[in-house]
């Protein structure tokens, strides 16, 4: 069963309401080692994301995805405004003029979204950022296709990886953003970036 737009603006839909649920929590894990505003930067980017969804609800996927991705890189303050808007523009671009999506669209979207990040924040695993719930995530993802699970299982699995590389995070140390300030008093703390990122990979299963 191929994604639909629809689906899309779903999923998106679902994100905004789960990081407005999670709000407060994103602002505590990044209290001691960031600017306790991750939360509330998340949620000012999809409160502005809601307001311009229904512009873009007859459009194609990369269309809708790059609006989010433009919406967020003007509103959200902060690494994760430009990292995650890199991310949705990059998707995008990835599935420009599709109004169906298959599973390797899906993939080809994650994949295009990581490189988006990995490019602007000069990260790589292993250093306390979202990078590390999200490559061990899109590799389970693109395992469990190439075994033949459909969307909703790969999607399950890669979002247990997701969860496990980001309770990964709390034990090291932060080498990236305003975490890496703090040296070795950011170990014990679990990124907020890497939670943030299951919790959008949550809210694609649906």
């Amino acid at each position: 069963m191929p994604v639909t737009t629809e689906q899309v603006i779903a999923w998106i839909q679902r994100s905004a309401a789960v990081l407005r649920e999670n709000r407060e929590y994103l602002t505590q894990l990044d209290s001691p080692i960031g600017d306790a505003d991750h939360g509330v930067n998340m949620d000012r980017g999809f409160t502005a994301v809601m307001d311009k969804l229904p512009g873009v609800a007859d459009k194609d996927a990369g269309t809708i995805l790059k609006t989010v991705g433009t919406t967020l890189v003007s509103t959200v303050g902060g690494a994760s405004g430009p990292l995650y808007g890199t991310a949705f523009l990059r998707a995008g671009m990835a599935l420009a003029g599709k109004v169906e999506l298959q599973e390797s669209d899906v993939l080809a979207a994650l994949e295009a979204a990581l490189e988006g990040i990995i490019a602007r924040g000069k990260a790589k695993p292993g250093e306390k950022t979202m990078v590390d719930a999200l490559q061990p995530a899109i590799e389970t993802f693109k395992v469990s296709l190439g075994a033949g699970d459909p969307l909703k299982a790969a999607l399950a699995k890669a979002t247990e990886s997701a969860e496990q590389g980001m309770k990964a995070t709390i034990p090291m140390l932060a080498t990236k953003g305003r975490a890496s300030y703090l040296g070795e008093r950011s170990i014990g703390h679990q990124d907020p970036g890497a939670t943030s990122a299951w919790l959008f990979l949550r809210t694609m299963g649906g």
